[in-house]
């Protein structure tokens, strides 16, 4: 068969609809993510358009195409897959100003401090980056901007060409925190309109370009920065950071319902110091208990988004500028935040489709709910 032959190209288009994408539970072909159909010889060839490069079921949609076409399309023996991605967004949502060039926002929440919410956003957004989105991150942990600490950022930010003030740059990140703009040690004695006028010229009188994902790591609790993002930009959805024990699950139900009452999507739960392995024996110790995050997900019906183990190395990387996605990606516990930031992404594409869809969400289970 050639390129040119209009009845093969018509088979073939027939098997790729009835490709489901596992996300968004309707037709990949329907949804225009199967692009660019040509065969030539035995082999099929297709572009598959992800709603994010850091889409954990890759492997599945493969897998599912072969299924569909090779043995079942006359004359087609192999499926030549292109990878693309073009990320959704949640622009356009009413009564919100919508950031320059920012497709979405995730802010990293957590219900007290002291749980690594930073440590989650840092390599999170890291792991963004590597999978090929275009990631910006927000310190607005006003009290305790760290950000530049973990990010190895000693410099001011200074203006753009447009007048606007141009982000840092770190790891591949566009990075903007209070922590580059306020002395060494100097406190942030602010009153609630004074946060909000902040926060304000952080989101908006900054340069960000185009951005897939502005992560923002927000400040632990419930207050006023909260507040003023959720009713200042269209947020995407909010993560929950925590970590095992019951002290801190309390805090995080607190959370989880003032988001929902400000009406900002929860896009699941993050379990932080997950329990500790030993690097010489392997044995694992539950020093904060276990399982309390997927408990509490599975409380709220919301997704687990992952657990993340204590690792010294961690800590460590966040000390010297190269946390441990930039340090060391591929090690084990970079593979745990590449796993964790997929999850996220797949959630924002559904929340999206959600939105774009109207208020009836589509047919099947919602990735991956705890349970």
């Amino acid at each position: 068969m050639e390129m040119s032959d209009p009845g093969a190209l018509d088979a073939l288009e027939r098997a790729l609809a009835t490709v489901i994408d596992p996300e968004l539970h309707k037709p990949m072909l329907q949804l225009g993510m199967l692009r660019d159909l040509a065969i030539e010889g035995g082999v099929a060839s297709v572009r598959v358009v992800l709603t994010t490069p850091a889409c954990p079921l890759k492997d599945r949609i493969r897998e599912d195409i072969d299924a569909a076409v090779v043995g079942v399309v006359t004359g087609i023996t192999r499926v030549e897959i292109t990878w693309d991605a073009d990320v959704s967004t949640t622009r356009g949502l009413p009564g919100r100003q919508e950031i320059a060039g920012v497709r979405n926002a995730i802010a990293i929440s957590a219900g007290k401090g002291g749980v690594g919410k930073t440590t989650v956003a840092v390599n999170v957004a890291i792991a963004l980056r590597l999978a090929g989105a275009r990631v910006g991150l927000l310190d607005a942990d006003v009290y305790g901007p760290n950000v530049p600490i973990m990010l190895g950022i000693r410099e001011r930010p200074h203006a753009a060409p447009d007048g606007k003030m141009a982000p840092l740059e770190a790891h591949g990140l566009k990075v903007v925190s209070f922590g580059t703009i306020l002395d060494p040690g100097q406190p942030v004695i602010w009153r609630g309109p004074m946060l909000a006028k902040a926060l304000r010229e952080f989101l908006y009188e900054v340069s960000w370009g185009e951005l897939d994902y502005l992560v923002i790591d927000l400040p632990p609790g419930t207050g006023d920065v909260q507040l003023s993002l959720a009713q200042s930009m269209p947020m995407t959805g909010a993560v929950i950071c925590t970590t095992p024990q019951d002290v801190s699950l309390a805090d995080v139900s607190r959370g989880i319902e003032m988001f929902r009452k400000l009406n900002v999507p929860v896009l699941g739960v993050v379990e932080n110091m997950s329990g500790f392995i030993c690097p010489h024996c392997n044995e694992r110790t539950d020093i904060f208990g276990s399982g309390g995050g997927r408990d509490l997900a599975a409380r709220y019906e919301l997704p687990f988004l992952g657990a993340v183990p204590l690792d010294p190395r961690i800590r460590g990387a966040d000390g010297d500028g190269r946390p441990i996605m930039a340090a060391a990606p591929s090690s084990p516990i970079g593979e745990v935040f590449r796993d964790v930031a997929s999850h996220i992404a797949a959630q924002v594409s559904q929340e999206n489709f959600s939105a774009a869809a109207g208020p009836v969400m589509p047919s099947g289970p919602r990735l991956p709910v705890a349970s």
